[in-house]
């Protein structure tokens, strides 16, 4: 039996577009920037004790590891179609609001997620991953549904306010 080990991704439009952005901005700027230092460099002379020939190959280890990175992504990438998803339930795309309480101490706040696939989660603007312990918790549930997550603070319970687009 032959296992498929090749995970999708899952993006939304957006995530998409970032990751072809940088990947444009890292072939056509990053490139050239690390090629100067690299020419530059190499006109100080002896490479034996050239700090700045090692540190400019460093980088371009790095751009092109990323390049490599974004290219193999981009061949397995789904687009999630957000017309076409559903506000009754939570599912990658969905932009929650959610009332967030700590029963230790009874505090709760508002708070606004989306959820996104794992590529394109950034938990400080408010993109949190389908795969995380809290987004895996919150999918398929649906406006007025509580929810307890066990989180690293501890166990905190989440009331689905409202699912939009």
């Amino acid at each position: 039996m032959v296992v498929d080990l090749v995970k999708e991704i899952l993006l939304t439009q957006e995530g998409l577009d970032k990751l072809v952005a940088e990947l444009n901005e890292l072939k056509g700027v990053k490139r050239k920037e690390v090629a100067e230092k690299i020419k530059v460099a190499l006109s100080f002379g002896d490479l034996s004790e050239n700090s700045e020939y090692d540190e400019a190959k460093n980088e371009q280890a790095i751009v092109e590891a990323r390049i490599a990175d974004i290219e193999v992504m981009l061949k397995r990438v789904r687009v999630i179609d957000e017309s076409e998803l559903s506000r009754e339930d939570i599912h990658i795309g969905s932009k929650l609001e959610l009332r967030v309480v700590n029963p230790a101490s009874g505090s709760s706040q508002v708070v606004n997620y989306k959820i996104v696939g794992s590529n394109e989660a950034d938990p400080a603007s408010g993109c949190i991953s389908d795969e995380s312990a809290v987004g895996k918790a919150l999918l398929g549930h649906s406006t007025g549904d509580k929810v307890e997550i066990e989180v690293p603070a501890g166990k905190m319970e989440y009331e689905v306010l409202a699912i939009s687009k």
